[in-house]
């Protein structure tokens, strides 16, 4: 199991879209750093659900890991959820933030914040993929069908056909 460095990210994102949309800019070290899709204002204690602005794909030969950027666990703000993409997942990501401020002050994060690190690991043994209910979640109709040709043009057999199409049409939306 190894990191794919910057190199291979790319390729990677040209070829599958694994981070759509892409700014190379964005690229950090061996990985990229998502940013978020909608202003959020995070009270002391309160618990939000950040989505992300990008769309995450982690090929099914790889396993994503997330890392909050430390400019906000500095701040006080924690990241409650697990800190994996399971390989084959599409979608936008939910990170579950609270702020545990020391101060009680509020936390704001602006759309287009830069938030969370992603970094793909290779993985060994067969693909499993992710055919959970959060599958293509919050993606638009026209996004989707992007993503299922993507996958049922690169990963046959991996991927029932029907089965995407089922997920799709049951994705959480918003």
């Amino acid at each position: 199991m190894a990191i794919a460095g910057k190199e291979q990210l790319t390729k990677m994102i040209q070829a599958y879209r694994c981070i759509h949309p892409f700014d190379y800019a964005l690229m950090d070290g061996d990985g990229y750093v998502l940013t978020v899709r909608d202003e959020t204002t995070l009270h002391y204690l309160e618990h939000r659900n950040v989505v992300s602005f990008e769309i995450v794909f982690t090929p099914p030969t790889y396993v994503s890991h997330l890392t909050a950027k430390s400019k906000y666990g500095r701040m006080g703000l924690s990241f409650l959820n697990a800190a994996k993409v399971h390989s084959g997942f599409v979608g936008r990501l939910a990170l579950e933030l609270v702020n545990l401020s020391n101060g009680r002050q509020t936390i704001t994060i602006k759309r287009g914040d830069p938030l969370m690190h992603i970094e793909y690991i290779s993985r060994e043994g067969n693909p499993a993929p992710y055919k959970g209910d959060y599958m293509f979640q919050y993606m638009t109709d026209d996004e989707v069908s992007l993503y299922t040709g993507i996958l049922k043009e690169h990963f046959k057999g991996l991927f029932d056909p029907a089965e995407l199409d089922k997920m799709a049409k049951e994705r959480v939306r918003g």
